[in-house]
């Protein structure tokens, strides 16, 4: 969540309030504007309080044309009613609200299906706000593990990962004192080597995570190739350290698209696994899942049991309260769908990143870094001798169309790279990737007329992170 500073001098500016807008109530006024960051005196008519902050929320931008976010921006009606009759239900009063609960262990169980857990029936997990929260959930049992069999006084953990992960693996080394031990890019190469990260691994190594699609340019890192090259670490120095896949993304892609790469739970070494349900999971935020292969992969110590709610309740979660609207919609679109309509979903989302990506390819003023056959997603820059405009350039004109298209720079040793990268999620058909790219084509004549790139004080692009 956004900090947020109040106002830099006091603004005492009313809001306007449009005399339609207001009640026919000589008392409550027809007119009366109500304060902007202070609490008015008095209430208001519900209809104005509501077309007040409605008109407010014109301003936002369209969120179906939002080619940054991974986030569903798109549900069925039915959904909408479901998660509407749910949204007064706190998730985790499961003895008062016992079928939500059970919708919730259908949901890991489900998972632990569909991610090839030796036996499902002995996979625990939970449901969380996202992956951010899940990410940290796995993180803290790495650690809880690690403690156990290295009790040594004075030592400090750390966890191997490729500098391309989200935002979220920073907070945990931040927030838990844990060094982060990062594999830079190289070349052509924008996520983890398994080689390399083997080598940063040391008897205070937590684990190794692993990207099931990158956030930077949609690619799915060799997940099998990391936990072979940690086996051979173990034959040389009988160091076991375990795997974290984060597929916050590709948790809910590859099952269905790449049934034949072995990723999952299939690894001996992948101890534990996050998604999110609210992206390729297609369910609106806020709702992430985190699944451990078997009891021993959670150690017991961080679940806490609660009974002043009622009823004794196992609890593994950063925060409390949270609605149970998002798991219901994760349980009803996993029976909407089924896998043969997850894989139909899926499928479709993935042709159009293709198709997307190659014409951007033939316009020629582009190079792909990615195609969108891994993750629905690709990242392209300019071409080598395009030197009017960059990808900034691209990105604030297409925002004056309506297309949100995140330009940011790569992180090291690769900063030297600036990218635009599109999110192709369901909801984003075939018709809209045709404006889009009409939108694009467009634009180039202005573009290349420029006399330079008008982003001239590059410290000003900073590496995207979510």
């Amino acid at each position: 969540m956004a900090l947020h500073k109040g106002p830099q001098k006091p603004d005492e500016r009313p809001m306007s309030v449009n005399p339609f807008f207001g009640e026919a109530d000589p008392v409550a006024g027809m007119t009366e504007a109500p304060p902007r960051h202070r609490l008015p005196d008095a209430p208001m008519p519900s209809t104005t309080a509501y077309q007040l902050v409605h008109d407010e929320l014109m301003l936002d931008g369209n969120s179906r044309l939002n080619l940054a976010t991974f986030v569903t921006t798109w549900m069925e009606p039915q959904a909408g009613v479901l998660m509407a009759e749910c949204r007064d239900k706190n998730m985790i009063d499961k003895d008062e609200y016992p079928r939500t609960a059970e919708l919730e262990r259908r949901c890991v169980a489900m998972l632990a299906d569909l991610w090839n857990a030796p036996d499902p029936s002995a996979a625990v997990g939970c449901s969380t706000t996202g992956s951010s929260e899940a990410c940290m959930l796995a993180g803290m049992a790495l650690k809880r593990r690690w403690s156990k069999r290295n009790p040594k006084p004075g030592a400090r953990p750390n966890l191997v990962m490729g500098i391309n992960v989200q935002v979220c693996w920073d907070k945990f080394c931040n927030f838990w004192e844990v060094e982060p031990r990062l594999v830079p890019m190289e070349g052509d190469r924008f996520h983890l080597d398994p080689q390399a990260a083997a080598e940063l691994c040391d008897e205070n190594t937590i684990g190794v995570v692993g990207i099931l699609g990158s956030t930077f340019d949609g690619s799915y890192e060799p997940v099998a190739d990391l936990c072979a090259a940690l086996d051979a670490l173990q034959e040389r120095t009988g160091l076991d350290i375990p795997v974290h896949v984060d597929g916050a993304s590709g948790g809910m892609i590859a099952p269905f698209l790449d049934e034949d790469l072995v990723w999952d739970f299939r690894l001996p070494r992948v101890a534990s696994i996050n998604t999110s349900g609210h992206k390729y999971g297609l369910v609106y935020p806020g709702v992430g899942w985190a699944l451990w292969r078997d009891k021993e992969a959670l150690p017991e110590e961080l679940v806490f049991r609660v009974n002043y709610l009622g009823g004794d309740m196992p609890t593994f979660a950063l925060n409390f309260s949270r609605p149970g609207a998002q798991v219901v919609a994760q349980y009803y679109t996993f029976l909407r769908l089924g896998r043969e309509g997850y894989r139909a979903v899926q499928q479709t989302t993935r042709d159009v990143a293709r198709s997307i990506a190659e014409r951007v390819e033939a316009l020629d003023d582009f190079r792909l870094l990615t195609r969108g056959d891994e993750l629905p997603v690709f990242a392209f820059t300019t071409a080598p001798g395009v030197e009017s405009y960059d990808v900034f350039d691209v990105s604030r004109r297409m925002r004056e169309s309506g297309w949100l298209v995140p330009a940011y720079t790569f992180p090291p040793n690769r900063e030297d790279l600036s990218v635009l990268r599109v999110v192709c999620r369901n909801g984003f058909s075939a018709d809209l990737a045709d404006l889009f790219v009409e939108d694009l084509t467009r634009l180039l004549p202005e573009l290349r007329r420029q006399p330079h790139p008008w982003t001239r004080d590059r410290t000003a692009a900073t590496g995207f992170h979510h």
